[in-house]
């Protein structure tokens, strides 16, 4: 018979084991415990699991780069709401220690501190990550923490936390770069709150906030405000020095119990409060509310660039983010920073003054309600519109000029707060040279007009001198003189009855048909063909692009003509970080050739489809590029644009693999006041939407179709078409994709790609987005605008319906 008390030990054990396990998980962290930035290793994670603190591997850096921070760990997005400050990422192979006399302390692999929680007190009793997302410093002989992460914020503030009078929220640099940026959300010692722009962190001049609550009152102080308030329920209010609140929240909040809530002030300057459903298989952030209305706009003053960088503008986009775009002429200092400075593509200065007339080497590019209110430095009033370019166009200090009201304001670089505002009512004269580049006429060139002018002055002189010598030289002189007037008058003509009145605005170089046959070693290189065209690579000395890429278009005159004269209208009037650049034209007798940037990592095509395969994050930047780049041709450019083509071969890749959209000669224009157009069917087969097969008007959906079959593509890294005998069912994308959807197998469109496998949740929106872009009805498929949003993570992607009709066939 057994021994009663081995029964009791084991139901004692029994009973003990668990709770042992539920020590482990308390969010307690003992003295001396240590983290170490590499892929496997496991977080500090709060009771509830709600929250973790540990190393975040920077998917956007090349190299082996972590972030010490703490995130949300039960939703897909990898949203982080405090981190180090420190000025880089750490290498892989750092260490977090939680030292018992100093508290945290990281160091790299060398054993060099990086970061400190800077404690000297001693007798530290443990860490804790609680289920607020604040990770504290108990002491050994303290009920109050010695240290705590919600007193030492970055971006983010969470329910339960506090931002009191001096202390600050500083948003990050930039989307993928942690380091300190330049706005701040500030609670200052007189009780207002404001958003800040400051150019380093030491700058103390707030006078030109964007955003004041006027909380501030100078003859009663205590109804001045106290501290900024986040309280657990997802109320947000200023605390005022008499305890009376003043809310900044609606009044209907999601419920915190079924939400997380956090305030975070984005690395664009906005400051938005977003709710996200506890619910783990849901996702994305919803944003309640958001200061300023308007920041384009907003922020006026002259302690920095504006809400985008230097020399760009700003145009207001949804939920009142800022979205840049350097002006015509210009392009970005760092091609991954959208919001950052943009330079001149060519040089602007007054070293050639008394070389030449200045409308020989520079024209404008006229846009509409745009300005950049802080760069003046001389205003003309009265004046005309050709006074106020003619004043621009003969200084050489004069970048831009500014038509409104009848005056004139001339502006200088660099060019600071930059944004559009249909209010103004006003025209930017855009100063860009000829060209791109001052060149010498050399032989072969069309003279320019001020040119001829010059020769005909010549002419007369030469004439009035040697008239009466005697009747033979009057003779000679008077038939030289008539040649000479039949030879120029003819070759006007000429060039007048050339078909380029249609290219006449474009600001792009004018090649003649030589240069490019020089640049080409007479059309050497071939890089790729399509079906209007094939692009050679070139070499030419126009500034900093050495290398360009040249598209001969081949079809017959007419045809070529055609879609010469669209491609280079279209593309010279865009600008965008995800679209291929145009550089210049040849429109020389039969002779059409578009010049573009060269993209020295050639085709999506070749990229997803080679071996190896790239990796994950590669490919959703890339899709997320590629998205960015249609909402702007259809939402955001100055007239609304269908690509039409969209495929991999007519997406290529830069030097750091950024998608840049290309091909626009099957593109259609649509006014601003148009929705829809009817034409022929464009496209290529497979990426063609269904509406172009029943002979009706077509949207910008069709492009959305087209990106849902390029989606898909991108996830598995396979074309949408493939031989029947070597697939069998799977040779159909779209049919397999929508079978392992709909069973729940999405590993099997990854297959062996191990980091795609462990993202499911990602995995899963980018496939339920690529559904929803393939709806056979195109009024049930998302807009570019919401596709991005989806693909981002801040718009939640439902569960998408079988996109066929099946009454219908196609």
């Amino acid at each position: 018979m057994a021994n009663p008390f081995s029964y009791f030990l084991v139901i004692l054990l029994l009973f003990i084991f668990p709770l042992h396990n539920l020590a482990q998980n308390n969010g307690r962290v003992a003295t001396g415990t240590s983290l170490t930035a590499t892929n496997g290793s496991t977080p500090w994670v709060s009771p509830s699991g709600d929250f973790a603190f540990g190393f975040q591997k920077i998917e956007e850096s090349n190299k082996d780069q972590f972030l010490l921070c703490i995130w949300y760990a039960k939703i897909q997005e990898k949203t982080i709401v405090w981190h180090a400050n420190m000025s880089d990422p750490v290498p892989q192979g750092s260490r977090l220690n939680l030292d018992p006399q100093k508290g945290l302390i990281l160091v790299d692999p060398q054993r060099n501190t990086l970061w400190g929680s800077d404690l000297v007190v001693g007798n530290i009793g443990y860490g804790l990550m609680n289920d607020a997302g604040n990770f504290v410093i108990m002491g050994s002989d303290s009920t109050d923490p010695l240290w705590e992460s919600f007193s030492n914020p970055t971006d983010t503030l969470l329910p339960n936390q506090t931002l009191e009078r001096g202390s600050f929220l500083v948003s990050q640099k930039s989307l993928a770069n942690f380091t300190q940026g330049r706005f701040y959300l500030r609670m200052l010692d007189n009780g207002n709150l404001v958003l800040v722009t400051q150019s380093v962190p030491s700058n103390s001049e707030y006078d030109d906030d964007y955003y004041n609550s006027q909380t501030s009152d100078s003859t009663n102080a205590t109804n001045s405000g106290d501290k900024l308030v986040f309280e657990e329920n997802g109320v947000m209010y200023i605390l005022k020095r008499n305890n009376q609140r003043q809310t900044l929240t609606p009044r209907s909040i999601p419920p915190a119990s079924q939400n997380y809530h956090r305030v975070t002030l984005s690395f664009d300057g906005v400051l938005s409060h977003y709710y996200h459903s506890r619910n783990s298989n849901s996702s994305g952030w919803s944003i309640l509310w958001s200061q300023p209305n308007n920041i384009c706009i907003e922020i006026d003053g002259n302690n920095g660039p504006g809400a985008c960088g230097y020399n760009n503008v700003c145009n207001l986009g949804t939920n009142n983010r800022p979205v840049c775009n350097c002006p015509q002429g210009y392009s970005l200092v760092d091609p991954n920073d959208d919001h950052g400075d943009c330079k001149p593509d060519f040089p602007l200065s007054c070293d050639e003054v008394g070389s030449g007339l200045p409308e020989d080497s520079y024209s404008f590019f006229t846009v509409r309600d745009t300005d950049w209110p802080l760069s003046d430095f001389q205003q003309i009033k009265p004046s005309t519109e050709q006074d106020c370019q003619s004043a621009c166009l003969n200084d050489c200090f004069c970048a831009v000029a500014i038509y409104r009201s009848n005056s004139c304001w001339k502006k200088k670089l660099p060019l600071s707060n930059g944004r559009i505002d249909t209010s103004l009512n006003a025209k930017a004269f855009i100063k860009i040279r000829k060209d791109g580049v001052p060149r010498p006429l050399s032989p072969g060139l069309p003279i320019p007009e001020s040119h001829q002018k010059k020769s005909w002055r010549i002419w007369a002189i030469l004439a009035s001198s040697l008239l009466g010598s005697s009747v033979l030289v009057n003779v000679l002189l008077i038939s030289v003189f008539c040649w000479g007037f039949f030879h120029i008058y003819r070759k006007k003509v000429n060039t007048s009855s050339r078909p380029t009145s249609h290219v006449a605005n474009s600001i792009c170089h004018s090649f003649t048909y030589k240069e490019l046959v020089e640049a080409t070693k007479d059309f050497k290189e071939e890089l790729g063909r399509g079906a209007f065209g094939i692009v050679y690579k070139g070499i030419m000395p126009i500034g900093s692009r050495n290398v360009i890429a040249i598209k001969k278009l081949d079809r017959v005159a007419h045809e070529a003509e055609k879609d010469f004269i669209t491609e280079v209208n279209v593309i010279s009037q865009t600008h965008h970080k995800n679209l291929v650049r145009l550089i210049g034209y040849c429109n020389e007798g039969p002779h059409r050739l578009l010049v573009y940037e060269y993209m020295s990592n050639g085709t999506l095509a070749s990229f997803i489809y080679g071996d190896p395969k790239p990796n994950w994050s590669q490919r959703t930047k890339i899709a997320i590029g590629i998205s960015r780049g249609l909402a702007y041709l259809h939402e955001e450019c100055s007239t609304q644009i269908i690509h039409c083509d969209i495929k991999p071969q007519n997406i290529l890749l830069d030097d750091y693999h950024v998608a840049r959209i290309s091909d626009f000669g099957l593109s259609k224009l649509l006014m601003i006041n148009q929705s829809r157009t009817d034409t022929n069917i464009r496209g290529t087969r497979g990426y063609v939407a269904p509406e172009w097969f029943r002979n009706s008007q077509v949207t910008v959906k069709v492009d959305v179709y087209s990106f849902g079959i390029l989606l898909l593509e991108i996830i598995t890294c396979r074309k949408c078409f493939e031989n029947e005998e070597s697939y069998g069912p799977e040779a159909v994308l779209t049919d397999w994709v929508l079978d392992c959807f709909q069973e729940g197998k999405l590993e099997a469109l990854v297959q062996s790609d191990i980091e795609a496998s462990n993202d499911k949740k990602q995995l899963e929106r980018f496939v339920m987005v690529g559904i929803w872009c393939i709806q056979e009805d195109p009024s049930t498929r998302p807009t570019m605008r919401t596709v991005c949003q989806m693909l981002e993570g801040s718009v939640e992607v439902t569960t998408p319906p079988c996109p066929y009709n099946f009454s219908i066939t196609i």
